[in-house]
């Protein structure tokens, strides 16, 4: 690598940051509760440059950003780029803040239509995706099915190292809202795998979903599960009717392995559900994922003195 750089992972609800060295490795990282949507407007700027880059004694190193921060809640609004695109693309495609000192820039979110017809978009999952293929030579070749979990899941067509299409599902939304805002009176309490299970049982095909989430609500009023049994049930539920129905929209083979990259508790509970469906998954954590998409990006740029 050319030279050390601030590499930084910024969503809506955290801010992640590595100072990354001329051999690749991260000399330091520090997480920040200063996610975008925790921000007012004009904010982003200013944490930057008076809390993060010094925490991270990186005043004079170059800045590479992915995430939310290149949203309209974020620093700059960066365009979307059109699917497929690959890791050559994502380069050419990062955006230049106007700002004075060492340079900052941000990786661009992309875009697509769905196979279903409808319009998708993202921020910040690409550079997770697109980095777990970099990391791997033998994963830029075939065709992997790629589960992002989050408040927003990323269900992404990866084709020999291209991201070519991809779908959102709101299912972790959908569950906080249900949790706390619904009938359903969901309690905080520990995962229970027995309930998520009946719950990925409950799910069936996916199909009529609203009438389906009731049976959490029936079972306890019905003395047949236990109130600490509904935030795993209704977990399994949700997740056990994204796995049906979603997969399916982008067109992959049954056999297409699929990798699940993100938080390691909430991925787990997507591989759990993945199995019982009969795909063949496997677990990577998405701070080594986005961290290698941020290095794999800046070798590109650092190398061709662009920043």
């Amino acid at each position: 690598m050319a030279s050390p750089f601030l590499a930084i992972d910024w969503g809506t609800t955290n801010l992640r940051a590595w100072v990354v060295g001329t051999d690749g490795r991260a000399l330091r990282s520090k997480d920040f509760a200063l996610g975008v949507g925790k921000l007012s407007p004009g904010e982003a700027a200013k944490r930057f440059f008076d809390t993060v880059r010094p925490e991270m004694s990186a005043e004079d190193l170059p800045t590479l950003m992915c995430g939310m921060i290149g949203s309209n809640l974020g620093w700059v609004q960066v365009p979307y780029l059109q699917c497929p695109i690959d890791m050559a693309g994502l380069q050419k495609g990062l955006s230049r803040v106007d700002t004075p000192g060492s340079p900052v820039w941000i990786v661009p979110g992309l875009r697509c239509q769905r196979p279903d017809g409808g319009p998708d978009v993202m921020r910040g999952e690409e550079t997770h995706v697109l980095g777990w293929a970099a990391a791997d030579l033998l994963r830029m070749k075939g065709e992997y099915l790629i589960c992002h979990p989050g408040t927003h899941t990323k269900w992404v067509r990866l084709v020999d190292g291209r991201l070519e299409s991809f779908v959102t599902s709101m299912t972790g939304e959908l569950f906080e809202v249900l949790r706390k805002y619904s009938v359903l009176q969901v309690r905080d309490s520990d995962d229970v795998q027995a309930a998520f299970d009946d719950g990925l049982t409950a799910a069936g095909d996916g199909s009529a979903l609203a009438s389906r989430l009731f049976t959490a609500r029936a079972r306890v009023v019905g003395g047949d599960m236990s109130p600490e049994w509904v935030k795993s049930y209704l977990s399994g539920l949700l997740i056990g009717a994204e796995i049906v129905g979603v997969p399916p929209l982008l067109g992959v083979r049954p056999q297409t392995p699929v990798a699940v990259i993100g938080d390691l508790k909430l991925a787990s509970h997507y591989m759990r559900a993945l199995q019982a469906s009969g795909y063949v998954a496997s677990l990577h954590d998405g701070v080594d994922a986005v961290l290698a998409g941020l290095k794999a990006i800046a070798e590109g740029v650092l190398d061709h003195e662009r920043i």
